[in-house]
């Protein structure tokens, strides 16, 4: 038998509140809330319980436990225009680029109940920080919390584990290092006493699973699939999903080119599938149903694809079930619901997809561009646009909007659910929406 493993649920010390939004998308990992009245409707001045004001810059998510909001931001530096320029000029291709003087990357603490910014701890000092995408941030990647431990990373700048309830730095390594090129992106996981991270930049691609009692590296693990030959396709910034099959639990983990599968023990590979065509810079992290993972295979030529995770070797021909070219994400990570995948490109084009063949049902056009995930709850979906607009559509085969909001700023975070709250980050801001 074939279940999803919640990368969360096998920890004897996670409290199981039904307030709990502990990782990246969610309990499960894949943006499902069971919250039965979240709110259909907002702005600036409506369903709002509280607005706060943020420091720094930063894209990854709120994760929520108790009264504790927990999320990473960047402060940053600004450099001389003539040394922006001295910098830019040393990279092979600069447009889009950025480059901060100093960093200062932080972990940042907001009261669920009153908004109240209650700390801002310093986890690393960066002095000369690598390039990052105009469309990325230095802490982008999504905290995870594990009982009373909060974990933070920031690619090849470090990870660090905290206590929650004191704010005290238990440990911090820096010694895993890869040239993201265009900043970090990849959220860790828990699994057990394992801390799991994605390294895949240009100059190495590996996993690497870190003890999150020591911070430790445990084992690590070298991608096997064959590449493109030029290292800025080699890139990538998944979140990994850990499923079971068969007994063993799976490390399902999108990479450039292809999709893995390692034993969440010890990082030995199980099984790989190609995309077929060329996918680098994945993002989207996978989503689960009925023994099939989802995989969006993100930038050059977007293909989603089906596989059955129960294989062993290369399984790209036995247990890939279906791609799909149409309706394929570049950053904003699927849903799968009752048989149907729901997904919405990078130009805001939604698709409901008949996660048996990959057949298109139904696809809307939304506002603007996205690259938050959307959330699921009580039968709506939730979609996040960068222009700061939410659309809301019903579940099911049948196309239907229930509603719009705006908020001033735009998302890069995606959202995180607390009881019947909305947890929103914002360019600028973090929002409680709550129905009054």
């Amino acid at each position: 038998m074939k279940t999803i493993v919640l990368a969360l649920s096998l920890l004897a010390v996670q409290s199981a509140g039904a307030d709990e939004w502990p990782q990246f998308r969610g309990p499960d990992g894949q943006g499902h809330s069971a919250a039965t009245s979240l709110p259909l409707t907002w702005s600036e001045t409506e369903n709002v319980k509280w607005k706060t004001e943020i420091p720094g810059e930063g894209h990854s998510s709120p994760v929520i436990s108790g009264d504790q909001i927990w999320f990473s931001t960047a402060i940053t530096e600004q450099l001389s225009e003539e040394e922006e320029k001295k910098r830019l000029a040393l990279i092979k291709d600069p447009k889009g680029i950025k480059i901060a003087g100093a960093l200062s990357l932080q972990a940042v603490l907001v009261n669920l109940q009153t908004g109240e910014l209650e700390k801002k701890i310093t986890l690393f000092q960066v002095s000369e920080p690598g390039p990052k995408h105009a469309l990325n941030s230095y802490a982008s990647p999504t905290p995870v919390i594990a009982g009373d431990m909060v974990y933070f990373h920031f690619g090849t700048y470090g990870t660090a584990c905290l206590n929650r309830t004191t704010g005290e730095t238990i440990w911090t390594n820096d010694t895993v290092h890869i040239d993201h090129q265009t900043g970090p992106g990849s959220s860790p996981v828990v699994w057990r006493d394992l801390l799991i991270v994605h390294f895949d930049g240009t100059d190495a691609q590996f996993l690497a699973a870190f003890d999150r009692h020591t911070g430790k590296v445990r084992w690590q693990t070298s991608r096997s699939g064959e590449m493109n030959p030029k290292p800025e396709l080699q890139k990538a910034f998944g979140t990994p999903l850990v499923v079971e099959s068969n007994g063993r639990p799976i490390v399902v983990s999108p990479a450039a080119n292809w999709v893995y599968g390692y034993d969440a023990r010890d990082g030995r590979e199980v099984w790989k599938a190609n995309y077929g065509k060329l996918g680098f810079s994945t993002i989207p992290r996978p989503v689960e149903e009925d023994g099939i993972v989802y995989i969006s295979t993100s930038f050059a030529h977007p293909r989603i694809l089906a596989v059955d995770y129960s294989g062993d070797g290369d399984v790209t021909e036995s247990h890939t079930k279906w791609t799909s070219d149409k309706q394929a994400p570049k950053k904003p990570s699927m849903l799968i619901i009752k048989g149907h995948l729901y997904t919405v490109t990078d130009n805001g084009i939604a698709a409901c997809l008949n996660a048996a063949d990959g057949s298109e049902i139904w696809k809307a056009r939304l506002t603007g561009d996205f690259s938050a995930s959307p959330l699921y709850a009580a039968g709506r979906i939730y979609f996040f646009g960068q222009n700061g607009g939410t659309t809301v559509l019903a579940e099911g085969p049948e196309l239907k909007e229930l509603a719009r909001s705006h908020l001033d700023d735009g998302f890069m975070a995606s959202p995180a659910v607390a009881g019947n709250a909305l947890i929103l980050r914002t360019e600028k801001a973090l929002y409680r929406i709550q129905a009054e």
